[in-house]
């Protein structure tokens, strides 16, 4: 490393701490000629992540692009800096471990998910562009399914794994699901 005071090549490390959010290192060095102090950033290098378009054209994945676009959606919500850089630091996790390339629809879809979540407001905003509504049903009709699926409660945790909470068999062979039988098996 040189030095940004005298160019000398030779420092030393007096301090070293992991960055608030666990994803570099921050190292304190002292030049061992001028013997000023500076500060480095360690990051573990990424794959090279491709986007490939809707027109089948492929473009490296920008997460500021993710960052801006989510921020979009939110805009004028009550949804804090914090939350939002959560649902990237996921969403681009999921992504740099699913492969090299990846769909912008997949990207997107991933996006819906976690807004879903997050705001309902803030989904139908991205939703109708990723989704490109062109008229106001569109819009009725997502808004109807957000009105039809199930909304957690906080206060009391899942009896079943959301995979095992579909259908459940019934004696006479019709399907049952599981808020149909209360639990029972």
């Amino acid at each position: 490393m040189r030095c940004p005071k005298c160019g000398f090549r030779d420092d030393k490390v007096i301090d070293s701490r992991q960055s608030r959010d666990s994803s570099s290192i921050r190292r304190r060095r002292v030049c061992l000629q001028c013997a000023y102090r500076f500060t480095t950033y360690e990051q573990i290098e990424r794959s090279d992540l491709r986007v490939v378009k809707r027109d089948r054209t492929h473009e490296p994945f920008d997460r500021r692009k993710l960052v801006n676009s989510l921020a979009k959606a939110c805009e004028k919500r009550s949804i804090s800096l914090v939350t939002l850089e959560t649902a990237v630091d996921e969403i681009v996790h999921e992504l740099e471990t699913s492969g090299r390339e990846v769909a912008s629809s997949a990207i997107g879809a991933k996006v819906l998910e976690k807004l879903r979540v997050i705001d309902e407001v803030a989904y139908l905003r991205y939703a109708s562009v990723h989704r490109r509504f062109e008229e106001a049903g569109q819009f009725v009709d997502a808004i109807q399914a957000l009105g039809r699926r199930v909304k957690p409660n906080a206060l009391q945790p899942e009896l079943f794994a959301p995979e095992a909470a579909g259908k459940l068999p019934s004696a006479a062979g019709a399907p049952e699901t599981a808020v149909e039988t209360h639990g029972r098996v």
